[in-house]
């Protein structure tokens, strides 16, 4: 067993995204940078999920991108995507991940398929059955355009593997619903505007795109909320996520990061573009009432 770093005491994760170059290839400087900043601030990192456009990659790139991060030798615990379509090349693409120093998946539903309950059991199990770590189930409808269904969720609880779940339908009933019926597994808010509401209900924290840009404030307001102790970030943070979802993530994150002169190019693979975002300053204005606030 190489995995190293424990879970329970991780309460953000940052859904880290993938810099590149003008010419469109992988920027492993910027990609080392970035994952050093999450490092600092005691982060847990999701590589190659949904904002990591993994889809976007090849296979080739897609590997090489777990190689190098692997091979930092991270002090924090590392979380990498498995999502598609086919069944088959994501079992393969777990045997894969199986052999590098890795401490979770996170399990995308199946894309444009929208099956029933027996297709997402057949689905998350067999990656289940897969999986040599830890796993954290993805519930996002607005991509998948299907809920897991909650009865799902209460039999894939029991399975050894099966040990948290991102809840990002935006739906604070749907979040209750999935407490009742998996009272065994630790819920993320996967709503970066919602932890405030969600840590009341009980999440055991955040899988952030935020956190890309504020590592350490996020990491803090993550705490507060824990704590219950964040209502006065209610608005700023509300008011600076917003901005952050201007365009399809993560045109507007990139396009911050390059603003702030943490990447050196905004450029994301098509379908996606950053010209979707022509005007930066909400997004710089929203990054001074983040500092300004967590100062």
């Amino acid at each position: 067993m190489i995995t190293t770093h424990s879970l329970s005491s991780t309460v953000l994760w940052t859904a880290l995204v993938t810099p590149m170059h003008v010419d469109g290839s992988i920027d492993y400087t910027a990609l080392t940078r970035l994952v050093r900043e999450q490092e600092q601030a005691g982060n847990g990192i999701l590589i190659l999920g949904s904002t990591g456009e993994a889809l976007a990659l090849d296979l080739e790139e897609q590997q090489a991108v777990v190689t190098h991060v692997t091979a930092l030798n991270l002090s924090v615990p590392l979380m990498v995507g498995v999502g598609g379509f086919n069944l088959s090349q994501q079992r393969q693409w777990l045997n894969f991940c199986n052999q590098h120093p890795i401490d979770a998946y996170l399990l995308g539903a199946p894309l444009y398929a929208k099956p029933g309950v027996q297709g997402q059991l057949n689905w998350y199990s067999t990656l289940l059955d897969a999986s040599d770590k830890p796993c954290m189930l993805y519930n996002v409808p607005g991509r998948a355009a299907v809920s897991i269904a909650a009865g799902v969720l209460a039999q894939l609880q029991q399975h050894p593997q099966c040990w948290a779940l991102k809840e990002a339908s935006g739906d604070i009933a749907q979040f209750e619903a999935y407490r009742q019926a998996a009272p065994e597994l630790a819920i993320f808010s996967g709503d970066d505007a919602l932890i405030p509401y969600f840590a009341q209900a009980g999440a055991a924290g955040l899988v952030s795109v935020a956190a890309n840009v504020w590592p350490q404030q996020t990491q803090y307001l993550v705490q507060q909320c824990l704590q219950g102790q964040s209502v006065n970030a209610f608005i700023t943070w509300r008011s600076a996520v917003d901005a952050l979802f201007s365009a399809a993530n993560p045109v507007p994150v990139k396009c911050l990061l390059h603003a702030l002169e943490r990447l050196s190019s905004p450029i994301l693979r098509p379908p996606l573009s950053h010209h979707e975002l022509n005007d930066t300053q909400p997004l710089l204005n929203a990054h001074e009432r983040i500092v300004a606030w967590a100062h």
